[in-house]
Parts: C-alpha cells; sequence; structure tokens
C-alpha cells in the first residue's frame, strides 16, 4: 500500500472515532436522561454542546494545522476526542455531561478541518474526490457501529450500563490517535504541510476569504447542511420510536441513511466535477426536503423512503462543499487549514441550533413534526444557495 493511501487509513480511524462519539449519545439518549434526571431540552443541548464550542475553535484549529502540520495536531484531536468520551463516562448530571461533550469541541474541529488539508496535500484530480469520499465514510461508519450495535449487543453485554459502553469508544479514539501519529511517523515525507501562516497573517486571509460572494454562499449553506444533517443525526432514534419503533428497531432503522451515505460517499463527490458540481448539490438539496416531508408519516414505505432520501443528501452535501470551497485558486493546499477551520466554525453554528431546536420543539403529544417542519424550511435555503452558486458559475464562465 503506497503511503498516501496509509495516511488516508489513518485520517479514517480518526473521523471513524469522531462518529462514534458523536453519535454515542443518540442510542442511548433515553438511558441517559432517565440517569442524570434530565429533560428532552436538556439532551438537546447536550447532544449541540461540542458544536458551540466547535464554532469558536474551528477557525483556530485551521491555524494550528497550518503552523504545525497534520502529524501532530491530527493526534492532538484525536486525544481531545477521546478524553471528551472519557468524561462522559464520569458525568453525574446534565451539567457535568454538557461541560463533558464541551471538550469534543476543541478536538473535533482538528479532525473535521486536518482531513481535507490531508487529502488536498496528497491527491489530485478526480482522484480527490473519490478519497474525500472515502474518508467521510469513516464518521457514517463510526455512527453505524453506535447506532447498531448499542441496543442489541453492548448494553446487553455490559448489563444495560451507558457509561461501560462509553469507555469502549475511549479506548477506540486513544487507539485510533496512536495509530495515526504512528502512521504520519512513518510517512512525514509524503506529509507536504506548510506553515503558511508565518508570513501571511491569518486575520488577512480569513478576511479575503469572507469577502468573496461565493465563499460567503458555501458558509450559509454549511450552517443550512449542518443544521439539517446534525438535528436529524441526533434525534431520528428517538424520532423513529415516536413512530411506534421499539429501541431496537429504531437503532437499525436509523443506520439506513448511514448505509446507504457510505455508499454516496463513494460515488457522488468523484462525479462531482467543476462542470456539473452545483446540478449535484441541487439534487442533494431537493433530496433533503423530500427527507424532511416523508419522515413526518408513520406508514412504513414514507418513513424507508424518507430516510433513504436523508442518507443520499447526508452522504456528500457537505464533501461537494468543502471540494468547492478548498479548490479555489486563491485557496488550495497552502490555506486548506484555515479555510476548512473558517467552513467549519460557520457550519457548526447549524450544528448547534440543529439539536437543540428539535429538542426545544419537541412534544409529547405532537413528537417531532415541527421540528421536521423547521428542517423542511432549512431545506428550502439550501436549494436557494445551490441556484445562486450555479448562477455565478455560469456567470463567470461566459
Amino acid at each position: 500500500m503506497s503511503s498516501r493511501w496509509l495516511l488516508l487509513l489513518g485520517v479514517w480511524l480518526l473521523y471513524g472515532s469522531f462518529g462514534l462519539v458523536a453519535t454515542s449519545l443518540a442510542p442511548m439518549a433515553s438511558l441517559i436522561i432517565e440517569d442524570l434526571s434530565m429533560t428532552h431540552a436538556q439532551m438537546g443541548m447536550a447532544m449541540g454542546a461540542w458544536q458551540l464550542v466547535y464554532i469558536f475553535s474551528a477557525v483556530p484549529a485551521g491555524i494550528l494545522l497550518d503552523r504545525i502540520g497534520p502529524q501532530y495536531a491530527l493526534a492532538l484531536g484525536g486525544i481531545l476526542v477521546g478524553c471528551s468520551a472519557l468524561a462522559r463516562v464520569f458525568a453525574g448530571d446534565a451539567t457535568s455531561l454538557i461541560a463533558a461533550v464541551m471538550l469534543f469541541g476543541l478536538g473535533g474541529p482538528i479532525i473535521s478541518a486536518g482531513a481535507p488539508k490531508v487529502v488536498v496535500s496528497i491527491f489530485e484530480g478526480s482522484s480527490r474526490g473519490l478519497a474525500m469520499g472515502i474518508y467521510m465514510t469513516g464518521p457514517a461508519i463510526g455512527g453505524i457501529v453506535s447506532l447498531t450495535t448499542t441496543h442489541s449487543f453492548l448494553l446487553p453485554w455490559f448489563n444495560h450500563d451507558w457509561r461501560d459502553v462509553m469507555a469502549l469508544w475511549t479506548l477506540v479514539t486513544f487507539a485510533s490517535a496512536a495509530i495515526w501519529f504512528l502512521i504520519a511517523t512513518l510517512n512525514r515525507s509524503s506529509d507536504s504541510a506548510e506553515s503558511a501562516a508565518a508570513s501571511v497573517s491569518q486575520i488577512r486571509v480569513i478576511g479575503e476569504l469572507i469577502s468573496k460572494p461565493t465563499v460567503m454562499i458555501v458558509l450559509l449553506m454549511s450552517i443550512s447542511v449542518f443544521m439539517f444533517n446534525h438535528g436529524l443525526n441526533n434525534w431520528l432514534p428517538e424520532l423513529l420510536q415516536s413512530h411506534g419503533l421499539s429501541a431496537v428497531h429504531a437503532g437499525y432503522w436509523a443506520a439506513l441513511p448511514t448505509v446507504i451515505g457510505i455508499i454516496g460517499s463513494l460515488i457522488i463527490p468523484r462525479l462531482a466535477t467543476p462542470e456539473r458540481r452545483f446540478n449535484i448539490l441541487l439534487a442533494l438539496s431537493a433530496a433533503a426536503f423530500l427527507a424532511s416531508l416523508l419522515l413526518r408519516f408513520n406508514e412504513p414505505e414514507s418513513l424507508i423512503t424518507g430516510l433513504l432520501l436523508q442518507g443520499i443528501a447526508r452522504s456528500s452535501l457537505m464533501t461537494v462543499l468543502i471540494l468547492t470551497l478548498v479548490e479555489l485558486p486563491e485557496i488550495g493546499e497552502r490555506y486548506a487549514g484555515v479555510a476548512s477551520g473558517l467552513f467549519f466554525s460557520a457550519a457548526e453554528l447549524g450544528g448547534v441550533m440543529g439539536p437543540l431546536t428539535l429538542g426545544l420543539l419537541y412534544t409529547p403529544s405532537g413528537g417531532f413534526t415541527n421540528g421536521l417542519t423547521l428542517l423542511t424550511m432549512i431545506t428550502l435555503t439550501m436549494i436557494l444557495g445551490s441556484l445562486l452558486l450555479k448562477q455565478r458559475a455560469r456567470a463567470s464562465s461566459a
């Protein structure tokens, strides 16, 4: 195996651990709510707590990546994510759980911003889109493992102690960080990270980026995409249980969009070349819109179709948006870290609002209907953003 694919494997393991820990609360939400005497609104706040920190730490994380390179930065990110999982094991109330989840917001953006930086530095052409699609399957598979094994295997094995499950994810994350550091150390010659920030003011770079209309549209779209993805990802098991599914079956059904997303991640980003990128964005946004409509119905046909469409949408919306951003001529490999950090800093505004608002809008009688209505309106803004990007691309090429 060549060094670039080994490095991609290391990134994938870190991002897989990211997915494990990020989704770990969702399948155990009811147990944790009961054990810690929390409300649904408090659980929604806990689910979105790391995104709140993420908003402010993503840009510094990107700057750190451009300064010291992915080898050390990504290892640090993995350690911080593992520490977040470990702190959840010892949470005694809603406040301590929220604080533990917030720690994830320090490590998560280093991994999120570091992954595209590694890919941009070692892959070119259509293989770059493929590599991005591959590493994006990491959090998806991590989510599948979390959703499908928690109730069916792990909780029975650990006598229904959610803290033991969280301890297992802690060990997996620390191991992934160690493996990444070993791979990156053995392949240091393939790490082309440069300290661009040493000679150029990062404040000036950020100012130049946000002054460009296309960049601003991408950033605004990222907020909507993350609100849709994080809102549904965190509450999907509970949403499905509100439709009458058992906890075990809800876990399996909630994994369906992730499975579809994995397949889509391996196909769609590679097809999203510049000439058809915005048509793909429009189609993915339309799929998200239809999913938000169908998931409010109890009929199995509607639920399955909605889950399939959600999986298609979540598979590549973020990847295609990041590709659009980092392939701008003025960004490239040199500023991929700070640009990715800026992207995720904006996007996590939606990451915070998604789980929080769905928790606040939940009612015992109406379930998640109000929250799904909000997501429908959010997906309409994604469709509008795709049309605006397509229009600007057509005008610039004329």
